[in-house]
């Protein structure tokens, strides 16, 4: 049985966002929503729950159904709350008279720890904000929920205690799930719904194996189109020949062939489909100098210490040599931005020992963090590549173009762009300062599936040195060729990164 029901569905804003889109919600589904940045997946929740009126189309929900929407940003306000009173205050002011106890299962629920609960949210990391905003969605006990970028923030621990916590749910509940998060949206949903401006496409599996029936579709389509265009084409070269034909001996008859195959091309063209082509958010695109140098950074047993000098760990005698791609897996807080920010320092450092870490002189840093704190919010996207880089007016524009950043954006402040606009224009900071080794952390926390695709390529393709710190399972699989583990106080090197990744869900 259907419990909501979406008819022909059509939001145009400034270009269309999804058309004529049909889809049903059972009990049972786990549903994601994948797109790229900016391409409808909010909006359609937003639909959902009636807080968004589309341009056409319908949405009828079961009498009496309940929707728990988490959104991607705290509610104004909220950060002023402790943890408990901002669950709380998602109750009605009768069930928080009478039922405050729903909140305090909630938390027990969500495994959060006793002394965050009365910790203003504001003090509170992004990963459990965001644990927050999902224990107000599901303390109410919806009937559905409804998902927005629940991963954005969480490190791996928390993203598999969020997988553990929706297999807890009743069978029957239906959950819709926006992510970008590939190895989450294979582990939680079993249909995903791929939005387009036309044709959306629903498939009954999960992520991975709905996007390579996908690809699969889509090439297919195109050989179609490519198929019919030719036999268009050759129609049309057939007409062309008997119409030459026919005036030179005025045959009737030819004339009326070519007539009648003229109208026989237009018909294939007409009907023929072009396979879907995606409207890039902009390109991602890196640079690699390269080095004379195999030894980029020598790590001397490195003292890795908290800002008030207690130690972290030791990296024991470490090489990050020239092709190396290394990811730094462990928990928060064990010291992982520390460690990345000792190598910035010792890059920066110009050969000199740095705090037992020495980089070779000819390295050229490329860094990224996760906040892209390189960016002042103040200036302009066009300001910042002027200002950095010896590139004129025209040149400047024509790259934040490539990078997706029209003329109207590369004018605003940098503070008033989206996360994957933002992250768009610090990778191309990046390729223009044309380092030979890459420092990142996060570098995907604020692109979609196809920027991090993207990034994916151009490391791996242009044989880039990096260390870098994810806790996004496919791009660490995709990306990594070395793996450093912090473990017990020391930083060891292993196989690969599929036993941390085992523990931190067994320890969810």
């Amino acid at each position: 049985m259907s419990l909501i029901t979406i008819r022909a569905l059509d939001v145009t804003l400034s270009t269309p966002l999804f058309a004529n889109l049909t889809l049903s919600v059972a009990a049972g589904d786990r549903i994601g929503l994948v797109a790229a940045n900016g391409r409808g997946k909010s909006t359609l929740l937003k639909c959902i729950t009636g807080d968004f009126e589309p341009t056409t189309g319908e949405i009828f929900r079961a009498r009496g159904l309940t929707l728990g929407h988490m959104e991607q940003n705290l509610p104004a306000g909220l950060d002023g709350l402790t943890f408990r009173e901002a669950v709380l205050a998602a109750l009605s002011p009768d069930q928080q008279e009478s039922e405050s106890w729903r909140a305090d299962v909630t938390l027990e629920e969500l495994e959060v720890p006793e002394e965050l609960r009365d910790r203003p949210l504001a003090k509170l990391s992004g990963g459990w904000q965001r644990i927050a905003l999902i224990a107000r969605v599901r303390v109410g006990e919806p009937d559905v929920l409804l998902l927005d970028e629940p991963t954005n923030h969480l490190d791996l621990t928390k993203i598999a205690r969020l997988e553990a916590w929706l297999a807890t749910l009743p069978r029957d509940m239906p959950v819709v799930i926006s992510s970008h998060d590939r190895a989450f949206l294979d582990a939680v949903t079993n249909r995903t719904l791929f939005l387009r401006p036309e044709r959306s496409q629903l498939f009954a599996l999960p992520y991975s194996r709905a996007r390579a029936a996908l690809d699969e579709m889509d090439a297919a389509e195109e050989k179609r189109f490519e198929k019919d265009m030719k036999a268009a084409q050759q129609l049309r070269q057939q007409a062309a020949k008997l119409n030459n034909i026919g005036i030179n001996s005025g045959s009737d008859l030819l004339v009326v062939k070519t007539k009648q195959l003229k109208e026989r091309a237009e018909r294939i063209e007409e009907t023929a489909k072009p396979a879907h082509l995606e409207r890039s958010a902009g390109a991602i695109r890196l640079a690699n100098r390269g080095t004379h140098a195999k030894v980029l950074v020598t790590l001397e047993d490195a003292l890795v210490e908290t800002p008030d000098g207690t130690p972290l760990f030791r990296t024991g005698q470490k090489f990050i040599c020239q092709g190396d791609r290394i990811v730094l897996l462990g928990p928060n807080g064990a010291g992982k931005t520390r460690l990345v920010r000792l190598l910035r320092q010792a890059v920066e450092a110009a050969g000199a020992n740095h705090h037992g870490i020495k980089a070779t002189p000819s390295l050229v840093l490329g860094y990224g963090d996760q906040s892209l704190s390189d960016l002042s919010d103040s200036e302009t996207p066009h300001g910042t590549i002027i200002h950095r880089f010896d590139v004129g007016d025209q040149k400047a524009r024509s790259l934040l173009a490539g990078a997706g950043l029209s003329i109207e954006m590369q004018g605003r402040p940098i503070g008033l762009l989206s996360g994957g606009q933002k992250a768009r224009l610090g990778m191309l900071v990046l390729r223009l300062t044309n380092p030979n080794f890459y420092l990142l952390d996060e570098p995907t926390n604020h692109l979609d599936i196809e920027g991090q695709e993207a990034l994916e390529r151009e490391l791996t393709a242009r044989e880039a040195s990096c260390l870098f710190v994810s806790h996004d399972r496919a791009f660490v699989r995709a990306v990594a060729n070395r793996f450093w583990v912090i473990e017990k106080r020391r930083l060891i090197e292993v196989e690969g990164p599929e036993e941390f990744f085992a523990e931190a869900a067994l320890s969810a």
